[in-house]
């Protein structure tokens, strides 16, 4: 599978693939597999993204292990990472035709795409696995992993019970509402804006179509609900950056009451992604330039 793959993208399922429930406190998305989970593990790969880690303790490959570790909890469901020691399952890496580790493999509706070999950063291995995720969307590849496991130590935080409640139930107006409850009390409570905006972002998708939205708004650069309406769609399927780009073209070609609608939708689609992510701080100084 190549990761500039043609075609329409496929976003028929993504209202239903985001009134899924959030995922419980603690859950984690590692696992380490055998050569007889090998099989199993790639029928998932039509449901959600699989990535395969294969390591050795010969290896120079901890640091990268539990870096990938961290990404794939922070991803909460957006894929699986599963481990193999190939020490102790040679087969595996014999039947993927692995020739040094670590290696990186990803599995997308049963393909592989080889995604790196050798150690990589953080931010390295984030972009590597961000494109993964995009890839995935185009190719209407967007299931949540379930939790390989759970922290029994770690509950949910009893200040989203409400708002949690209502994602659940798919009710994201009311989980819009619980959010603005919390923040009316805690303006600078960063989780909760979180939260807001994306049960804000949860409930926009859910009333568009998302592939006509794209259609109409690439027709129409000059509509603005339709340009908003299509970086919603952008971020829902994990091209913030691309969203960020359109909606800043917007803050630059307006003005007025019109300009700082979307300059609000913008800061809002921020709170979306991690607040460290370099797209954001990218986006961030473009949307200063764009504005003064």
């Amino acid at each position: 599978m190549s990761f500039n793959p043609a075609g329409a993208m496929d976003l028929s399922a993504i209202v239903a693939a985001a009134k899924a429930p959030p995922p419980p406190a603690g859950a984690g998305y590692v696992t380490d597999i055998t050569a007889a989970e090998l099989e199993p593990l790639v029928a998932l790969s039509v449901k959600h993204p699989v990535v395969l880690e294969l390591h050795s303790p010969r290896a120079n490959g901890a640091e990268m292990s539990a870096t990938l570790a961290e990404l794939a909890n922070e991803a909460a469901g957006a894929y699986l990472l599963a481990r193999v020691d190939v020490d102790a399952e040679p087969t595996v890496a014999q039947a993927l035709g692995i020739q040094a580790v670590p290696t990186v493999v990803a599995v997308i509706a049963g393909q592989l795409a080889p995604l790196w070999q050798g150690t990589r950063s953080k931010d390295d291995a984030k972009a590597y696995l961000d494109q993964l995720l995009q890839v995935a969307a185009a190719n209407g590849v967007i299931g949540r992993a379930d939790p390989a496991s759970i922290d029994a130590s770690a509950g949910p935080d009893p200040r989203f019970a409400a708002a949690d409640e209502a994602l659940a139930a798919g009710d994201f107006d009311k989980a819009v509402a619980e959010f603005d409850v919390l923040l009316n009390n805690s303006p600078n409570d960063v989780e909760a804006r979180a939260g807001r905006a994306q049960a804000a972002l949860l409930g926009r998708l859910s009333r568009i179509d998302p592939a006509a939205t794209l259609a109409q708004a690439e027709e129409d650069a000059t509509d603005v609900e339709l340009q908003l309406a299509a970086a919603d769609v952008e971020v829902g399927t994990g091209r913030a950056p691309a969203a960020f780009t359109r909606l800043i073209a917007v803050v630059a070609a307006t003005s007025g009451e019109v300009r700082e609608q979307v300059r609000l939708r913008l800061l809002e689609l921020f709170d979306t992604v991690e607040p460290g992510d370099p797209e954001v701080l990218k986006a961030r100084r473009a949307l200063t330039t764009a504005l003064f």
